[in-house]
C-alpha cells in the first residue's frame, strides 16, 4: 500500500532542482560510512547537479517520474508536495550487449524514511510500465553489488544478476551488479 499523501507526477522542466536535492540526498544515505566523506560530496555535486538533471529533463530519450508527499500542517493547512523520489529511464550505458529493445533504469531513488510504503514498489511498477509502453524488451539497471536492501527489491520485482561494472567515486572503485528484467 502506498503512502496515502503520495502522488508520482511526469517531471517537467523546472523539476530538476527537486530531483537534484533528491538523488543527493539518497546518495548520502545509502553511501556514508561506505565511501569517504570528502569523495561522496564531490560526487553529489557533479553527478547530481542541477544541470544534469535540467538535461536530462530536456532529452527526448529520457523519461521521469518524481513521487511527492503533501500532507497537513499543524494550522490544518495542506502542504504540496514535498519531493520524495524519482525513477528516470534512458537508453542503456551499461557495459554489457544491448540492444535498441532496451533501456536502462538510469535511477530510482526514494529518501530512506519513505521506504516500505510502497513508495518504491510504485516507481518501479511505473519503469516497468512505461518501458513497456516504449515497447521494450528488457529493463536494465545497475546497482552497487553490497547494497543488499536494493538488491533484494530489485530480486522481489524479478530481476536477475547478467554482468558487473566497476564505477569510481573519489579515487576509490566500487562494483554494481547489472541487473536485468524480461519484459
Amino acid at each position: 500500500m502506498m503512502h496515502a499523501n503520495c502522488t508520482l507526477r511526469t517531471c517537467t522542466p523546472g523539476d530538476e532542482e527537486a530531483l537534484a536535492l533528491v538523488g543527493a540526498a539518497s546518495f548520502l544515505e545509502a553511501f556514508a560510512g561506505v565511501i569517504h566523506g570528502s569523495a561522496i560530496l564531490g560526487h553529489c555535486r557533479k553527478q547530481h547537479a542541477i544541470e544534469k538533471y535540467r538535461d536530462l529533463l530536456a532529452s527526448p530519450d529520457a523519461h521521469s517520474v518524481i513521487a511527492e508527499v503533501g500532507g497537513v500542517d499543524s494550522n490544518g493547512d495542506q502542504l504540496t508536495g514535498a519531493p520524495v523520489g524519482y525513477a528516470v529511464l534512458c537508453p542503456p550505458d551499461l557495459p554489457i550487449p544491448f540492444t535498441a529493445d532496451d533501456i536502462e533504469l538510469k535511477r530510482i531513488y526514494l529518501l530512506h524514511r519513505f521506504q516500505k510504503m510502497g513508495i518504491g514498489g510504485e516507481l518501479m511498477n511505473w519503469a516497468i510500465d512505461k518501458a513497456r509502453a516504449l515497447n521494450k524488451q528488457r529493463l536494465l539497471l545497475g546497482v552497487y553489488g553490497k547494497n543488499d536492501q536494493a538488491l533484494e527489491f530489485y530480486a522481489h520485482h524479478g530481476f536477475q544478476r547478467v554482468g558487473r561494472r566497476t564505477f569510481q567515486v573519489g579515487d576509490r572503485e566500487y562494483e554494481d551488479a547489472v541487473l536485468a528484467l524480461k519484459l
